[in-house]
């Protein structure tokens, strides 16, 4: 029996103190944490700076001459010879540096002129001021106009036919009919044209009066079945297509003769518009 005690005591584990690795104790971990603590932490040392050799300092310094315009271009230079590029340095427009600008100025760089596109009615009138000889004028205006309005438009219509005008109006009253008596006064009836929106017989008694005497005169039956007023936009239109200028006498309000003068315009007439108000 004591042998087989022995036997079992010899095979059992040995105790745990004995396998663990004995830990330290509390007042070593707080010396060992305040050890660490008190000792700073330090970075390994950065190398020196590294002096440049004369070829190297050359180069750095050729560089920076170029970069600030101390030199001629970079691409002048020879080809061995190291060249810094910016992003914009290419075989366009060179953008001046700031040393150029302040000795050159800014008009090195090419910049594109800003011309105005010409005055077309200007160059209309300028260029008949320059024609010579007679030209075809044609005439619009408003029915309600006065007694001394009138006058002026017929002195105006005589004086443009002793010049030899050629003058085109239609037959409504008011400013068509002093352009009508001025141009009968000037005894030439070849250069009076007188167009009527509609049929002679579709106008007032005083106006067929005054068209009896006309020599020139074309009438527009086809256009009774209209109204007067698209009647008049048609004979109108006729009447621009037949001219080189439009001479026109109107109010403001006056829609159909400021469609007139526009429609005029948009086919290169020279337009001369008086307003009455």
């Amino acid at each position: 029996m004591a042998s087989l005690l022995r036997t079992a005591a010899a095979l059992a584990p040995p105790p745990s103190s004995a396998r663990e690795t004995r830990r330290p104790s509390c007042a070593a971990s707080f010396a060992c944490s305040r050890r660490a603590l008190a000792s700073p932490l330090r970075a390994p040392p950065l190398p020196g700076p590294r002096r440049l050799g004369p070829d190297e300092a050359a180069q750095f310094l050729c560089r920076y001459m170029r970069r600030d315009g101390h030199e001629g271009d970079g691409r002048t230079q020879g080809q061995d010879e190291p060249i810094m590029f910016g992003p914009d340095d290419d075989d366009g427009a060179k953008i001046p540096t700031q040393v150029e600008t302040l000795v050159r100025g800014t008009a090195i760089v090419d910049a594109p002129e800003y011309k105005p596109l010409p005055d077309l009615d200007y160059l209309q009138e300028l260029l008949a001021i320059q024609q010579q000889g007679p030209r075809s004028i044609g005439f619009f205006g408003t029915r309600n106009m006065g007694y001394m309005h009138q006058q002026l438009i017929e002195i105006l219509s005589y004086a443009m036919v002793i010049t030899k005008n050629h003058i085109f109006t239609s037959g409504a009253s008011g400013t068509n009919a002093a352009v009508i008596r001025g141009a009968l006064r000037a005894e030439k009836p070849e250069l009076l044209t007188v167009i009527l929106p509609q049929s002679l017989k579709k106008q007032p008694p005083e106006s067929q009066e005054l068209l009896s005497k006309v020599q020139n005169l074309i009438e527009k039956p086809q256009y009774d079945h209209l109204p007067l007023i698209e009647a008049s936009r048609l004979c109108n239109m006729d009447i621009i297509s037949k001219v080189q200028q439009v001479i026109c006498f109107a109010f403001h309000d006056s829609r159909l003769l400021m469609e007139t003068c526009q429609e005029a315009k948009n086919m290169r007439k020279i337009v001369t518009l008086f307003y009455l108000d």
